[in-house]
């Protein structure tokens, strides 16, 4: 499991294109047969990923659980969110089988001892896409699908940003310790996300970008909002923000990302916004 130490903001703004690519970009999520996780030290944050193409893949498969989380077994104290963003599969928790199809959110609460993650087909695979945060309860698993999630259409074709936000993992659809997931969808057209930019100081967030088509690119903003960077960033990858940093972005064409959060709230409303005049 790769380990990321937390940055601060003063000493980003002195990082190379690389050095930034190295603390927050998240590569190669979906490996076949493999587990790949990265632990962010900011609020203890686990990103992972997984393409079951000839196994049924244990969700800590290759993570040495002790060294990484000194804890039993992977959920003894955490919670885990989990995208599907390929072909048809299933996760298997405890003994009881979930189908995912593409787009289709599980909540899997603190204490499952056993996850188990598999695709439909071979030729077709899953690409189970995973945040996880530390919980200090228990409440239930849950299946929730798109059709399922809270829809909040926001934006428009003059400021190119129409979208909208799912929500999944979210308050208004059940109840988490501290974890939120939802996933936005940006119409043909569109191509900017969360603009004007905020940051929320209590509460850190993980963006993963997907369904961009092929030869295009997503530029992704972070930094402080007086002092932004930016890391481009290709189909399926991953990016940490920090508590810091605002985090949006616009793409060379229209695409889809999930957003997961955890910290000290579950408030959408907490967050520091910054005018877009005011942005250096």
């Amino acid at each position: 499991m790769d380990i990321r130490y937390s940055a601060n903001q003063r000493d980003v703004k002195r990082y190379t294109t690389q050095e930034l690519r190295d603390e927050f970009l998240i590569q190669n999520l979906y490996q076949p047969d493999r587990v790949a996780a990265v632990y962010s030290h900011v609020d203890r944050m686990v990103t992972l990923g997984c393409m079951p193409v000839h196994e049924t893949v244990s969700i800590d498969k290759g993570i040495d659980v002790w060294a990484s989380f000194g804890t039993a077994y992977f959920l003894e104290r955490r919670e885990i969110g989990i995208f599907n963003i390929g072909a048809p599969g299933k996760i298997q928790v405890d003994g009881m089988v979930y189908p995912m199809g593409n787009k289709d959110c599980l909540y899997i609460t603190r204490g499952a001892k056993e996850v188990l993650l598999a695709s439909d087909s071979p030729e077709a695979p899953a690409k189970f896409y995973m945040v996880s945060a530390p919980a200090h309860c228990s409440y239930e698993t849950r299946l929730i699908r798109l059709a399922d999630a809270a829809k909040r259409p926001l934006g428009s074709m003059e400021t190119s940003n129409k979208r909208v936000i799912n929500q999944f993992i979210h308050p208004d659809v059940l109840p988490t310790c501290q974890l939120s997931m939802g996933m936005t969808v940006l119409e043909p057209g569109s191509v900017w996300n969360t603009m004007p930019a905020h940051t929320h100081e209590r509460r850190m967030e993980i963006y993963t970008y997907f369904d961009i088509p092929d030869g295009n690119v997503v530029f992704h903003l972070m930094g402080e909002g007086q002092e932004t960077r930016h890391i481009v960033m290709h189909n399926e990858e991953a990016v940490i923000s920090p508590s810091w940093s605002i985090h949006a972005g616009a793409g060379t064409s229209s695409y889809t990302f999930i957003w997961a959060m955890g910290g000290e709230n579950q408030a959408f409303d907490d967050m520091d916004n910054i005018d877009i005049p005011d942005l250096r």
